[in-house]
């Protein structure tokens, strides 16, 4: 099973809040990351040292979408927070479903957050990505 993360996080979350919060998420999804087959967040996230990190030791290569696309996609955890800094009701759930090109009947993990120890938060969503 191939599956897809969508990850959001506070400006300046360091790369070990946000590995830690993929890895409970993978955890949670009985996956490992073998199985990640597609990586993406928003773009106003495309400068964040912890995701360009993270990529560079995971060899992946991260898809970042524009508010105006990920706010098209139906979630089931939307957040007036998240719009308000984002300009999209997700960023998680609805970057994890449109890098995997599913619905949200795909979800393997919704909205998994974790606040790290310097008080940043990272959040991971997981979607099976179809056959």
């Amino acid at each position: 099973m191939k599956i897809a993360l969508g990850l959001g996080c506070d400006r300046d979350t360091p790369v070990a809040t946000i590995a830690d919060c993929i890895a409970q998420a993978l955890a949670v999804a009985k996956a490992t990351l073998a199985d990640v087959g597609a990586v993406a967040s928003i773009d106003l996230k495309a400068d964040e040292a912890g995701l360009a990190e993270l990529a560079r030791r995971n060899g992946w290569t991260i898809r970042f979408f524009a508010a105006a696309d990920l706010s098209t996609v139906d979630v089931p955890n939307p957040s007036e927070t998240v719009r308000r800094y984002t300009g999209t009701p997700s960023v998680s759930e609805a970057a994890a479903l449109l890098v995997a090109g599913a619905d949200k009947t795909h979800l393997l993990v919704e909205k998994h957050k974790l606040r790290g120890p310097d008080g940043r938060n990272a959040t991971v969503s997981i979607a099976r990505i179809p056959q």
